[in-house]
C-alpha cells in the first residue's frame, strides 16, 4: 500500500501545489486560461498521438468491451438524473448537470497522468479509445437535454450539428484518430518532431493537475449541497463498481484495459460539470462543490483502486 501511495501522492500533490499557489497569489484568471489552452490542445494531444501511434493495431479492437465501459457511465448518468428528476423534482436542466456530476468523470486531466503512472504506458490506448466514447456520449448528452429543458425549443438539425462539431473537432478525439492513423501506416515522424512532441507530452501531467489546483483555488467552496451526499458516492463507488462488473465480463480483454477502465470511472467529477453548469446557468455553485469534495476524496478511491488492481488483480 506505502507503494501505491507513493505513486499516487505526487500526483495529487501537484494539485495541491497549484492550489496553494492559486491561495497565495492573486494572479490574473485570464493566464490560466492559456495554461488549459496548452493542455487540452497541444500537450495531452500530443500524448495521446505518440503512445497510441506506438501501438500495434490490432490492440485497438476490443468492440464489446467499449460498449460496456459506455453503458456503464450512460446507466449512471441515468440514475443520477432520474434520481434528481423523479424523486427530488428538480427540473430537467438541473437534473442533467447532476447527471453529469455522478458520471462524467476527470478522465481528461488525470486520467491520462495517473492511468500512465498506474498501469505503464499501454494504458494510453483504453484511456484513450474511452475518453472518445465517454466524451461523443456527453457532447451528445449535454446539449439535447438542455435542449429539451428550454422553453424556446432548439432546431433539431441545429441540435445535430451543435453536437457532431463538438465530437469531430475535440482535440483528444482528433489525436486519437491520428495516433490510430499512425499505428495503421506504422508511421514514424522525423526526429525534430518527435523530440518536440515527446516535450510537450512530458508536459501534460504536471501542467494539467497545477491548472487544476490553481481552478479549485479560484473558485473557493461556499456550502455543501445535499445532493452531494449520494452524487459523490455514486460517482466514487457505484460507477467503479458497476464498471468492473461489465468491464471484467467481457472474454479475452487484457486486464491492464479492465484496471484502466475502472480507474476512470473512479476519478472524481471533472472541471467540465462546473463549466456546463457555468454555460447553462443552472446548479453552477453546486456544481463547483460537485467537483471540488469528489475530488478530495477521490484521493482516497483512486489509491485504493490501484491498490487492489496491482496486488489481487481487482
Amino acid at each position: 500500500m506505502l507503494e501505491i501511495v507513493g505513486l499516487i501522492a505526487p500526483l495529487f500533490g501537484i494539485i495541491v501545489l497549484g492550489y496553494i499557489s492559486g491561495r497565495l497569489r492573486k494572479l490574473p484568471v485570464e493566464g490560466l486560461a492559456w495554461l488549459n489552452f496548452f493542455v487540452v490542445y497541444i500537450s495531452l494531444p500530443a500524448l495521446f498521438f505518440l503512445l497510441l501511434a506506438r501501438t500495434p493495431i490490432e490492440e485497438f479492437f476490443h468492440a464489446s468491451f467499449l460498449s460496456r465501459t459506455t453503458l456503464a457511465t450512460f446507466a449512471i448518468f441515468t440514475l443520477c438524473f432520474l434520481i434528481a428528476r423523479v424523486i427530488r423534482k428538480a427540473t430537467t436542466k438541473e437534473s442533467t448537470i447532476q447527471g453529469f456530476a455522478g458520471a462524467y468523470g476527470n478522465i481528461g486531466y488525470l486520467g491520462p497522468p495517473i492511468a500512465i503512472a498506474a498501469f505503464g504506458p499501454e494504458a494510453a490506448v483504453p484511456v484513450a479509445l474511452i475518453f472518445c466514447l465517454d466524451n461523443t456520449l456527453h457532447f451528445i448528452l449535454a446539449p439535447t437535454l438542455m435542449a429539451v429543458g428550454e422553453k424556446n425549443k432548439t432546431s433539431k438539425v441545429k441540435l445535430f450539428f451543435h453536437a457532431l462539431k463538438n465530437i469531430a473537432l475535440h482535440p483528444f478525439i482528433l489525436a486519437t484518430v491520428a495516433g490510430m492513423l499512425g499505428a495503421w501506416f506504422q508511421y514514424h515522424p522525423p526526429q525534430p518532431i518527435a523530440t518536440t512532441l515527446t516535450m510537450l507530452a512530458a508536459a501534460a501531467a504536471p501542467c494539467a493537475l497545477f491548472a487544476m489546483g490553481v481552478t479549485a483555488a479560484m473558485r473557493p467552496l461556499k456550502r455543501v449541497p445535499a445532493e452531494l451526499s449520494y452524487l459523490v458516492p455514486i460517482k466514487l463507488i457505484v460507477h467503479p463498481a458497476l464498471m468492473y462488473l461489465l468491464a471484467s465480463s467481457v472474454p479475452d480483454v487484457p486486464d491492464l484495459w479492465v484496471f484502466s477502465a475502472v480507474l476512470l470511472a473512479a476519478l472524481p467529477s471533472a472541471t467540465n460539470v462546473f463549466v456546463l453548469a457555468q454555460q447553462y446557468e443552472v446548479w453552477v455553485e453546486r456544481a463547483l462543490s460537485s467537483v471540488i469534495i469528489s475530488t478530495v476524496l477521490s484521493t482516497v478511491t483512486v489509491t485504493l483502486v490501484i491498490y487492489f488492481a496491482k496486488s489481487t488483480g481487482l
